[in-house]
């Protein structure tokens, strides 16, 4: 039996390939499907099945693709609504590959449909659980999900969700593997841990949802202080309930090399939306004007669908050699409108003496100097509520990068004034001045290593705490 956890650190996300007696499945798949036909190729094995733990919110599966690409039956749990050509598994159901089994635990609490799969080894005994977004190391799904058409509140599914755990997993032993669907990072809990595996018993000595708690305590314990969901999770669970476009296709889309006239061309159109995916220390240094940076060294896929509209076209400036990669991370989180991609990059666009955009780049130090002296100063943090709350300095201002996807939010910034702007390490600040710039506001200065380089200066700079507004 071989059990492999192959995971996405930019999406925390883990897929899994068993196998078995030449024989083998995958438990949610990421919409490039390569690496799974490369390893059932090395394990002279065939994908005989696709589980799909539930609709995925966070990213597009590659279910449809793998399907298609091997023949495997797609696998859904109960209470699954779709037209897709799946299987809809009943409760305890069991499957068999090779010499072990998959047997279909319904979960419902994240979703209505959300299922784990209980693997059982050559000798029959339970091994192995994996528990999608139903259960993940020190957390458990959020409940605020409920897709369209459905009537359930929160409260409702973090209801289902205590039945399910109490039903379903608990009762299972403790040296069970848990394996879930995602770890730390991901907006599909609030707070998990940094292990993407664990066991069931350790889960029931640290996770506060499997703490000894009565039904009322437990649902108001899951969804106090849950923030809203990123706005594209509708998007992509609609896109992994319905279908999508082939991977192939898309890619051959991105991967069209435009020539610096053609690119003008196709960008003086307002529906188009020029992304830079650059490292963000080289953007800072220029760009093409107008251009949204989010940079492939972060958590790229996440803020693209948090921050950019899904029904206008998108046209790349990468790093040479970058362009593939930004494509496929793209539509990993369901981006199908491409338009190519500047040929040989943003150094063929400087080289031709084409207009650019910079962002200057300041010390901490220097924000230090300039704050007693420059009545006309602002610094906006764009880091979380809660990680502002938890320490800034007294002169920011909070508006989270989340925020930015609404023009409205920056009607507060005005380009007469010094704005200064900071995260946490610098990342998502830079994505933040490319988007107030896209909007007229140019005088903005990128505060390097964000808080991390402000927090050590507390003998310069007033730093407070404050309480969040967070429910």
């Amino acid at each position: 039996m071989i059990i492999k956890q192959l995971y996405t650190g930019c999406l925390s996300e883990a897929a899994y390939f068993i196998a078995s007696e030449g024989e083998a499945i995958i438990i949610d798949p990421l919409r490039d499907i390569e690496e799974y036909l490369d390893l059932a190729k090395e394990n002279n094995a065939t994908i005989k099945y696709i589980f799909e733990t539930h609709f995925h919110a966070d990213f597009v599966s590659g279910h449809l693709d793998l399907a298609n690409a091997t023949g495997a039956t797609i696998v859904y749990g109960p209470q699954t609504i779709t037209k897709l050509p799946v299987y809809i598994a009943k409760d305890r159901e069991k499957f068999s590959v090779g010499k072990i089994s998959i047997e279909v635990l319904h979960t419902p609490g994240h979703t209505l449909e959300s299922s784990c799969f209980l693997l059982r080894d050559e000798n029959n005994k339970e091994h192995a659980i994996f528990t999608g977004d139903t259960l993940f190391v020190g957390d458990v799904g959020r409940p605020d999900l409920a897709q369209k058409g459905e009537t359930l509140t929160m409260n409702d599914l973090a209801g289902m969700l205590y039945d399910s755990l109490h039903n379903k997993i608990m009762p299972l032993a403790d040296n069970i593997i848990m394996y879930p669907a995602h770890g730390a990072g991901s907006s599909c809990g609030k707070n998990l841990g940094p292990e993407t595996f664990s066991t069931i018993g350790e889960q029931k000595k640290i996770n506060y949802a499997l703490q000894p708690q009565t039904r009322e305590d437990f649902i108001k314990s899951v969804t106090e202080g849950l923030t809203a969901p990123p706005q594209y999770f509708p998007i992509n669970a609609k896109i992994n309930k319905e279908g999508y476009e082939n991977i192939d296709a898309i890619i051959e889309k991105g991967l069209q090399p435009l020539s610096i006239e053609a690119f003008k061309k196709i960008t003086s159109n307002d529906s188009i939306i020029i992304l830079d995916t650059r490292n963000a220390n080289l953007f800072t240094h220029g760009f093409v004007p107008n251009s949204i940076n989010i940079g492939l060294e972060g958590r790229f896929a996440e803020w693209a669908g948090s921050l950019l509209p899904f029904n206008k076209t998108i046209v790349l400036v990468t790093e040479q050699g970058k362009e593939k990669e930004s494509v496929i991370r793209l539509a990993r989180v369901g981006f199908e409108k491409f338009a190519g991609y500047l040929q040989d990059g943003f150094e063929a666009w400087k080289n031709a003496g084409e207009k650019i955009d910079m962002i200057v780049d300041v010390e901490a130090d220097e924000l230090a100097m300039d704050i007693p002296f420059d009545e006309n100063l602002l610094v906006v943090d764009v880091r979380k509520e809660i990680e502002y709350c938890d320490g800034h300095l007294k002169v920011a201002i909070n508006i989270p990068l989340s925020e930015l996807i609404d023009p409205a939010s920056m009607t507060n910034l005005e380009d007469n004034q010094n704005i200064y702007i900071h995260c946490a390490g610098g990342y998502r600040s830079v994505i933040a001045a490319s988007l107030i710039k896209k909007q007229g506001i140019h005088n903005i200065r990128n505060i390097v290593g964000g808080w991390n380089k402000i927090k050590v200066l507390s003998d310069k700079l007033e730093i407070e705490k404050s309480v969040a507004t967070l429910n």
